[in-house]
């Protein structure tokens, strides 16, 4: 878990969050709204999947 949230990637699609939590708030609910929220699910699902493929190299490595 904590490869997870020491990643640097990870850490901007979470706090990315943030701008997509105003923008809901305060924004008008348009098809824009939904696109920001499938563009940040699209990097949080990246991030982790960088996070994912990196262990397997490294257990690649040390086998």
């Amino acid at each position: 878990m904590r490869k997870y949230l020491t990643n640097g990637a990870v850490l901007s699609s979470v706090f990315g969050a943030v701008g997509v939590l105003k923008a809901t708030k305060q924004g008008p609910r348009d098809w824009r709204l939904a696109l920001m929220w499938v563009s940040w699910g699209i990097s949080v699902a990246i991030a982790v999947g960088t996070v994912i493929e990196d262990n397997k190299e490294q257990d690649a490595i040390e086998r």
